[in-house]
């Protein structure tokens, strides 16, 4: 069986999702997919977690906190939200491998090394070509060569509108057919589908499909 997992190096909880990847059973394989978040909420018209002020700083305070109480080494970058574009651009010219998904994640929020600057940039691009990273000899002359590519930049385009037409609208997402589990705080549903996967098949769970709206916001 395989997931997809559409991340956003932007987001803390993808990496505090990913850092429990271990909770997953054995044998699943998960395809890491990286898409724009900023993609996702112009499409959608919502407004990003840290785009509301009180929204932002209980959004940071929740991700360190979650951390914390879970064991799971994290130090927020300089900056937040920063440009994820290079990053996302990265692992997938460097073939999306969860390995280097990974290490990525941790530059970033285990390390709390921002990748805006020059400095943050070409300590994730040493850090990766010391440990191995799928492009032998990686030097940050070549990842910003492999990253400048057409097809690069397209398939992240690609990455994203195939996302949104299967019905996305944030990171972390898992989706399981057209069955999506959006958020770090959803995985032990995610869990529970995956030891019963009628979980949504029960009347309870049905009449929700159908469920109408009587009243809706003005603009909506």
């Amino acid at each position: 069986m395989h997931l997809d997992w559409y991340f956003d190096v932007v987001s803390p909880f993808a990496y505090l999702q990913m850092a429990r990847f271990d909770r997953l059973p054995e044998g699943l394989e998960i395809r890491c997919r990286p898409v724009l978040f900023a993609g996702l909420l112009n499409h959608h018209g919502h407004k990003g977690p840290v785009e509301i002020e009180s929204k932002r700083l209980h959004t940071y305070r929740y991700s360190q906190w979650f951390a914390d109480r879970h064991r799971i080494p994290m130090r927020f970058p300089p900056t937040h939200p920063f440009n994820p574009l290079p990053a996302l651009r990265l692992c997938i010219a460097l073939g999306n491998d969860r390995e280097t998904v990974r290490r990525v994640f941790e530059h970033i929020w285990r390390d709390g090394i921002g990748i805006d600057g020059k400095e943050g940039w070409e300590s994730l691009i040493e850090g990766l070509g010391a440990q191995g990273s799928g492009v032998e000899g990686l030097t940050v002359e070549k990842a910003d060569a492999l990253i400048s590519k057409a097809q690069v930049k397209q398939a992240l385009h690609d990455s994203t509108e195939e996302a949104i037409a299967c019905g996305v609208f944030g990171v972390p997402t898992f989706r399981s057919g057209e069955t999506l589990f959006w958020g770090e705080d959803a995985t032990d549903m995610l869990l529970d589908y995956l030891a019963a996967p009628d979980l949504f098949n029960s009347p309870k769970m049905q009449i929700l499909r159908d469920l109408q709206a009587s009243a809706r916001r003005k603009g909506a």
